[in-house]
């Protein structure tokens, strides 16, 4: 069948309004979590919440994103790619409109894992939307939602306790205002979601009977175990980093608002990084040693701020900031280990949900030795000794391989 001017015109608009709905998606993956950090000593005391259960908090979104991505390829079955991101960003949208109205800590909770749960979704099914629209281009446009994302996350955490301020110190309005940031996503993915093209029907039904490669059973598969590991650690650092760092800076006497800015550098970095990693990763036939560097940033990071926060404190921001880069990358290699778009969707599924069960007790761990001990030396010990396995599975994962 010949490809007519208007199809083809057709087709170019549908790919610009994917290159759209990634960028806008990807922009509120990350603000439900990053803009609590730097008013987390606030929500706590508005709430009445323990440092346990702030702990737990943190934990939230690996939880919602294991549960939640397990069954993402079922709705991208009924629903198309597009109409299961539609629908998480629906989920978003109403989970940080109604949380900063909560009445207590188990609301404010739910009301968080409802959000999580929308970016869930977006989390399993935006890696298959690129392999779907763009198989030429993995490599770099998993680059720019990456920097997206951490535009996303950077933005949230520089101007929270701002806008806070601005709000009278109110910081219910100062968490509240992204869900009209991540309304703005909302229209893109409802006419995505009316362009579901053959493959992606085909990619649906392959990740629900597991019919992507023909006798290829994930849990069976090193990689893909490799690729669960190394996404559950790094998912590890970016919830502590997250849901902690500013309160590491602010108990080193450091105040809020640098605190924020602080944490700030470390999503801004990934802005340029990411790009230039995933651009970079997607060329090269291994990205084994690019993990591995990348989790010597991490460990010295982390060693930095044992020994002393408020000694470097842009510069521990700067290092975690570039071990924060373990993300795009470990995207970056979901999509090149699989051989196809019905391959990456199990795939991404596996590795993501797989990867966050493993980073559930994380955090809450932090949260429990912070509580305990009073001080930061243990939780930043464990989390620089946790580099290793990290940097393992990294180089493991990253072997030139395919599923398939």
């Amino acid at each position: 069948m010949t490809m007519t001017s208007s199809d083809s015109r057709t087709g170019g608009r549908i790919r610009i309004l994917a290159v759209v709905g990634l960028v806008l998606a990807a922009f509120n993956l990350r603000p439900a979590v990053t803009s609590l950090g730097p008013v987390l000593e606030e929500v706590r005391e508005g709430l009445g919440m323990s440092a346990a259960v702030a702990g737990l908090l943190t934990s939230v979104p690996a939880v919602c994103f294991a549960l939640v991505g397990f069954a993402a390829p079922r709705l991208a079955r009924r629903w198309g790619t597009g109409g299961a991101i539609a629908l998480g960003t629906v989920a978003l949208v109403v989970g940080l409109a109604v949380r900063p109205f909560a009445g207590g800590t188990a609301s404010f909770i739910a009301l968080t894992a409802l959000a999580l749960a929308g970016i869930a979704l977006a989390n399993v099914l935006l890696p298959v939307v690129v392999k779907q629209r763009f198989p030429d281009r993995v490599g770099m446009m998993t680059g720019l939602y990456s920097v997206a994302l951490n535009l996303g996350a950077s933005t949230a955490a520089a101007v929270t306790v701002p806008l806070t301020g601005a709000f009278g110190g109110d910081w219910r309005l100062g968490i509240g205002v992204w869900a009209l940031v991540a309304a703005v996503a909302l229209p893109a993915w409802a006419l995505l979601a009316r362009e579901r093209g053959p493959s992606e029907a085909a990619a649906g039904r392959a990740s629900t009977t597991g019919a992507g490669e023909p006798g290829t059973r994930l849990t069976r598969s090193p990689i893909a175990w490799a690729l669960a590991v190394y996404f559950g650690l790094q998912s590890t650092a970016a919830y502590v980093i997250m849901g902690w760092l500013p309160q590491v800076f602010r108990d080193a006497g450091l105040p809020a608002d640098t605190a924020g800015l602080l944490f700030s550098v470390t999503a801004l970095l990934g802005v340029p990084l990411s790009f230039v990693l995933s651009a970079t990763a997607g060329r090269l036939r291994s990205q084994s040693w690019v993990a591995v560097v990348i989790g010597l940033f991490g460990f010295a990071g982390y060693a930095g701020l044992w020994a002393d926060p408020a000694a470097a404190p842009w510069l521990f921001a700067v290092l975690l900031g570039v071990a924060n880069c373990s993300f795009p990358l470990v995207l970056t290699m979901i999509a090149l280990r699989g051989r196809n778009a019905a391959t990456v969707v199990r795939l991404s599924a596996f590795a993501q949900s797989t990867g966050y069960l493993i980073a559930i007790p994380g955090p809450i761990l932090v949260g429990a030795l912070y509580e305990h001990d009073g001080g930061w030396e243990t939780p930043l010990a464990l989390m620089a000794l946790l580099m290793v396995p990290q940097m393992i599975a990294g180089f493991l994962a990253g072997r030139d391989r395919q599923i398939g």
